[in-house]
């Protein structure tokens, strides 16, 4: 079996290469926001999907490690992948869809609440292509009520 690559497909490739992130992060509403930037590569695994690695630092300088995979499966007609961190256990799996625009990739997925009681929360990966050499990756978190809370904004630039 042999899978062709789809439009959607195409539309990952733009993920490819090497980027440098600055993002900006809310750790709760009576703490200052929490700055951080690092590198990622990007690459293409047989047209279908992309693998990204990321390295950057944790607030106490220690090294932090992740991996993005995204692909899009026409059997059901949505984005799919996973992320995980070396500063945590859990493995986030997505599930999403692109905007009619072809800019705007939402990612839905469930993990540990920021109540650190245990339970889970509904969250929402947002990547955005500015550009070519810019997009943006704005993450939020659903509370109690229903409503989403954007927590991080990260700004990707494709090294020159």
């Amino acid at each position: 079996m042999k899978a062709e690559p789809q439009k959607e497909h195409d539309w990952l490739q733009s993920f490819v290469g090497d980027w440098i992130y600055e993002g900006e992060c809310s750790m709760g509403p009576d703490q200052p926001p929490m700055k951080s930037g690092g590198s990622e590569t990007v690459r293409s695994l047989g047209g279908l999907w992309v693998v990204g690695d990321g390295t950057s630092k944790m607030p106490d300088g220690s090294p932090a490690s992740t991996m993005i995979t995204l692909g899009f499966d026409p059997r059901i007609g949505r984005f799919v992948g996973t992320w995980v961190g070396s500063m945590m256990t859990h493995l986030w799996i997505y599930d999403g869809a692109l905007d009619g625009a072809g800019k705007v990739l939402t990612l839905d997925s469930v993990g540990p609440s920021f109540a650190g009681d245990g339970s889970m929360s509904k969250y929402q990966d947002i990547f955005t292509l500015r550009s070519r050499d810019h997009r943006i990756l704005t993450s939020r978190a659903m509370d109690a009520e229903g409503q989403w809370n954007e927590f991080m904004t990260v700004h990707y630039r494709r090294k020159k």
